[in-house]
C-alpha cells in the first residue's frame, strides 16, 4: 500500500510519499499555488497520483490545541471531499498539530539554513504527517 502525505497550506502543498510496503515515508516536493485555491492543484496532483502508483492519501488535520475543530480544520474537510471526489481514493485524515514546530526543530538541529528551511519546511511536515499516520497502522 503506497500512501501520499499531504500537508496542505495556504499557498503550498508539501507532499511526502511512503514506500510500496507503507512503512517508510520521505519527502517529495512541495507544490505553490495562489489564494488559498486547491482546484488549481488537481491536474498535478493526479499526475503524481498515477505515476507513482498511490493507493490512499493522508492529509493533515489541523485541529486546535484543545483538540477542537475550527476554520481552517472545516476547510480541510471540504479540501478533503474535493479529493475524494476527483481521485476516488481513500483519504485519510491525520492530526497535524506541532507538525511544522517538528519539522522546523529537526531542520535547525541539522544546521539547515533559514533559506533552505523554507523551501523544503511543506514537504517536512507532510513527512511527519505521514510518518505519525504510519505508526498509528502498526498498530
Amino acid at each position: 500500500m503506497k500512501y501520499l502525505g499531504l500537508d496542505l497550506g495556504t499557498k503550498t502543498l508539501g507532499l511526502a510519499i511512503s514506500d510500496k510496503l507503507g512503512i517508510i515515508s520521505m519527502p517529495y516536493k512541495v507544490i505553490n499555488y495562489v489564494d488559498d485555491d486547491y482546484n488549481t492543484l488537481i491536474p498535478e496532483l493526479k499526475k503524481i497520483i498515477d505515476e507513482e502508483k498511490i493507493d490512499e492519501l493522508v492529509l493533515g488535520f489541523p485541529k486546535n490545541m484543545d483538540n477542537s475543530i475550527g476554520d481552517r480544520a472545516i476547510k480541510t474537510l471540504k479540501k478533503k471531499k474535493i479529493l475524494e471526489d476527483n481521485f476516488n481514493i481513500i483519504v485519510h485524515l491525520q492530526d497535524e498539530r506541532l507538525s511544522t514546530m517538528e519539522s522546523e526543530k529537526f531542520l535547525i538541529s541539522n544546521n539547515v539554513s533559514r533559506k533552505k528551511r523554507k523551501d523544503i519546511i511543506d514537504k517536512m511536515a507532510a513527512q511527519v504527517i505521514l510518518s505519525a499516520y504510519l505508526e498509528t497502522k502498526k498498530g
